[in-house]
């Protein structure tokens, strides 16, 4: 009876306010088509709106894919066309200055100003909670400096290096072409070479707009070997030796994982592989391209060695290191082993963190895959200082590095340098749409329409990326002096204050301290570092896999002589 009653209460489609749009439209069209027959036919005029709306209606009734459209015809449209412009009504009109993830208002603006030379300085005091936990801010020297010369230089290339490179402390990170378009790589570029500093290829391969920029290179090889490779994928050391041999490449980077998605391959669907990107990448045109997971050159840290002092022999002596995102702990102290044991001390390692985002990544990934960036480069640091050979290698920083206090902050837990991707995609105009995936971004840069990509004027974005790292430059000369030091390279942990509550903050040294060079090596362990020693005895230079399968917690011991 119940369910009598409840069917009874069903009112009738033509009757139903859900259907009052649709009904209203197709009311309309019919007294159209009855006006245009019997009094003129001016009244169809509207026949191809309000008959192609009829349609639409018709066929939102009757398709089964979503229930939205089929109870609210016509009318439920509105809400995919408010879902698809969700990113820039929530940009435009309702956050605030700070709310925007991944990049607040205020940073992405500060990029514009800085990039455009426009005025960058902020009234009426701040705007961040400054007794928020998690707030960090520098200790500033009652006898601050004046650096007038910031083009402040890191010199990289060890021992074993014999062409070094004097880098800019603050670079263009891994952006591949065909992730990005033709003119947003000859833009940034361009500026790269105007600004003297580097521009990192991307694991994608050096496509043709790089080479007519003319800006200095760093060449990143990664599990496809792309530029360098054989018809199976396999590494060719002879396409290898040939194109490091380029003077425009200043460094090669081998990838091991990146922060968007570390520990995930990716494929470039056949349609999308154009006559360029085969080029640049050594491929064939209109075939699915593979990014494997892993290498297949090596597959232990001993190997990974072995590989690097490959391709610093294969370059002639060109820096050699590799770029991941921290994950085992394990595995990283697995390569530092490998390095004693070979003797292969790669030039510069750098530090991904998780929150870096140019490519696209599962969600999952995204989100809680891999080490964040100011842990990560931590624990790298700290590592090589425990094993003495902290000297030895450079280490560069990226993942949401933007402004002078990122590289500052970045410096004083053990980088040498810093890069920024998408830093500078702000510089050549990016709004964050977050649509590069799509193919359809809006101002041309993470997109292979040449109709899109016309959107970028190169000679003035290519101004913008060069101003944008000048302007940085001087910012961060400006903090250094601030601190009384002439050299940004000088900040360390005690430099800043990070606040743990609102009440309660602690000196840089207590939350990223610098731990003795050499500790791991010692014969007497340090009682408070036993979880290191610990680690470090489970790693191994012949393999990544752990000695044995933990099923609880470690148990805690105790310093001991060893």
């Amino acid at each position: 009876m119940a369910v009598k009653r409840a069917m009874t209460k069903v009112e009738p489609m033509y009757l139903n306010l859900r259907y009052a749009v649709f009904a209203a439209v197709a009311l309309l069209t019919f007294l159209l088509l009855i006006a245009g027959v019997f009094h003129s036919y001016w009244w169809w005029i509207g026949l191809p709106v309000f008959g192609g709306l009829t349609l639409v209606g018709l066929y939102d009734v009757i398709q089964i894919k979503h229930a939205v459209l089929r109870n609210y015809p016509i009318l439920g449209h509105m809400r995919y066309i408010l879902e698809s412009i969700r990113p820039e009504i929530r940009q435009y009109m309702i956050e605030s200055d700070k709310d925007e993830v991944p990049f607040s208002r205020q940073d992405r603006g500060l990029v514009y100003q800085r990039s455009k030379g426009e005025e960058d300085k902020r009234p009426f005091g701040t705007i961040e909670n400054v007794y928020s936990s998690g707030y960090a801010w520098l200790t500033h020297s009652t006898a601050p400096v004046q650096n007038a010369d910031t083009d402040f230089r890191v010199h990289i290339g060890g021992s074993q290096c014999t062409q070094p490179y004097d880098s800019s402390l603050y670079n263009i990170s891994a952006m591949s072409f065909g992730a990005l378009s033709a003119n947003a790589i000859s833009a940034l570029n361009i500026g790269a070479r105007k600004g003297k500093f580097a521009h990192d290829t991307g694991e994608g391969g050096i496509s043709r707009y790089h080479r007519q920029g003319g800006g200095d290179l760093i060449y990143q090889i990664a599990s496809g070997y792309f530029g360098c490779r054989n018809d199976d994928g396999s590494f060719s050391p002879e396409k290898f030796a040939k194109t490091a041999a380029d003077p425009q490449i200043k460094m090669i980077e081998l990838k091991l994982s990146q922060g968007a998605k570390p520990g995930h391959g990716g494929m470039l669907p056949g349609p999308k592989v154009t006559e360029e990107i085969a080029e640049a990448r050594g491929i064939p045109i209109g075939v699915d391209c593979i990014s494997p997971p892993a290498h297949s050159t090596f597959s232990t840290p001993l190997g990974l060695m072995e590989f690097i002092g490959q391709l610093r022999e294969l370059s002639n002596g060109k820096p050699v290191g590799f770029k991941l995102c921290i994950g085992h702990r394990r595995e990283f102290m697995s390569i530092v082993k490998a390095m004693l044991k070979t003797g292969i001390i790669p030039d510069f390692i750098v530090v991904d963190g998780k929150e870096g985002g140019t490519g696209a990544a599962p969600v999952e990934f995204a989100n809680r895959v891999g080490m964040p960036m100011l842990e990560g480069l931590t624990f790298v640091h700290n590592t090589l200082r425990g094993a003495g050979i902290r000297e030895q290698v450079k280490i560069g920083a990226a993942g949401k590095i933007i402004t002078a206090f990122d590289i500052a902050r970045a410096f004083a837990l053990g980088a040498d340098w810093c890069n920024s991707a998408r830093g500078f995609m702000f510089a050549i105009g990016c709004i964050q749409a977050q649509a590069c995936h799509t193919n359809k971004c809006p101002v041309g840069i993470a997109t292979q329409d040449p109709l899109r990509q016309r959107a970028i004027d190169v000679g003035d974005k290519s101004d913008r990326v060069a101003r944008f790292h000048r302007n940085t430059m001087h910012a961060l000369g400006e903090i250094a002096g601030a601190a009384g030091l002439t050299d940004p390279r000088d900040f360390m942990p005690y430099h800043f204050m990070f606040r743990q509550n609102d009440n309660k903050f602690l000196d840089g040294n207590e939350v990223y301290p610098y731990l003795p060079d050499g500790f791991l090596l010692q014969e007497e362990e340090i009682e408070e570092l036993s979880d290191w020693y610990s680690r470090w005895e489970r790693a191994s230079a012949e393999s990544f896999a752990p000695p044995t399968i933990p099923h609880g917690p470690f148990e805690k011991r105790v310093a001991a002589a060893r």
